[in-house]
Parts: C-alpha cells; sequence; structure tokens
C-alpha cells in the first residue's frame, strides 16, 4: 500500500497484520479522492476506524490542513504514528486511542467541525450502523462537511440517519462507499 498523490505520492505504509485491520485498496482511496479534490486543500479530515491511517495521510499529502486519526486498538496506533514518520508529516497529525462506540469523546476531538470525515469500520460487525444512528458525527461534522463512508455491499446504511443524507453511493467489487453531509 502506498500514498497515491500529493508531496508525499509513492510513500510505502505499513501495514502489519493488525487484528481487524481491513485497508482500503489504493484502487478505491484513489477513486475517493478524486470526487472529493475539491474539498481537500485546508481541510481537516477525522479518519476513524483509522487502522493503518491511510485515509487521513492520504487527505495530508493532497492537502488536508491537519488529520485527526481515531482507532480503539493500540497496535492500530502505533501503526498509524510509524506511517505518518514515515510520511514526514507527523506534526499534521493526532492520533487519538479511543473507542467511538463509548459514551463519550475525547473534549480534544470536539472542539473544531471537521470537513471531512472518513469512516471505515470492521466489516460485518455493528460498528458501521451503531456509530451512523448514534448521531455523534453529526456533532463533528462542519456544516459544509461531508463524510465518506467505506462499508461492505451486505452492510446497507440504516434509514433514516438522524440529520444526514445520502448524496452518493459508488460500488467497487463488494465495497460500497457512501458519501453523506447534513440535511440542506
Amino acid at each position: 500500500m502506498r500514498i497515491i498523490a500529493g508531496q508525499c505520492k509513492g510513500r510505502r505504509l505499513e501495514t502489519v497484520s493488525v487484528n481487524g485491520i481491513r485497508p482500503t485498496s489504493d484502487r478505491v482511496r484513489e477513486s475517493v479522492f478524486n470526487i472529493i479534490s475539491s474539498r481537500i486543500a485546508g481541510a481537516r479530515a477525522l479518519d476513524i476506524f483509522a487502522g493503518t491511517g491511510a485515509l487521513g495521510l492520504e487527505a495530508l499529502s493532497r492537502g488536508a490542513s491537519q488529520a485527526t486519526f481515531l482507532d480503539a486498538s493500540k497496535d492500530a496506533c502505533e501503526l498509524i504514528k510509524k506511517n505518518a514518520n514515515r510520511c514526514g508529516i507527523q506534526e499534521k497529525c493526532e492520533i487519538i486511542c479511543h473507542d467511538i462506540s463509548r459514551p463519550f469523546l475525547p473534549e480534544k476531538i470536539k472542539t473544531h467541525p471537521f470537513s471531512i470525515i472518513f469512516m471505515d469500520p470492521p466489516y460485518g460487525t455493528s460498528l458501521f450502523e451503531t456509530t451512523l444512528k448514534s448521531g455523534i458525527l453529526n456533532e463533528l461534522l462542519a456544516q459544509d462537511g461531508i463524510i465518506i463512508a467505506e462499508h461492505s455491499i451486505k452492510e446497507p446504511l440504516p434509514h433514516p440517519i438522524t440529520g444526514l443524507d445520502i448524496h452518493d453511493q459508488r460500488k467497487y467489487g463488494k465495497t460500497l462507499i457512501s458519501f453523506l453531509a447534513h440535511h440542506l
């Protein structure tokens, strides 16, 4: 796995076998970033269920100003730190080891809304549905922001999602990418 474009283009990311980590493929990542390219410059990104950190690191490489990575696994948090160092952009990264399914979020994550939220929970768990239904992403998303949710085609979006609308969906093999934003 590598960074596809921007200042870190071509940098290889470490993808050790950490329990539950399923990185977004280069092909899917490239397609997503082509779709959201006009939103990246200066963006504040949040990468939840971050795994290797590939989505947030790609955003930083392409011009995002800051990325916060959230993962419950200490191994994943260490992996993200290594990958940020490999890319030389660790000063733009904040890594928080926290389980988003817990009933509270660290205060430092709530201080400023995020313009882009990447969400890529492990497939075949209830994390995708429960995170969207919890409403927590509504609190973290800037008014004109976007959520990019990667999920299995076997895990449809829950309906309704309080405060959010589906703006687009793209299918890549067994993966579905859903683009969500606040109600207009």
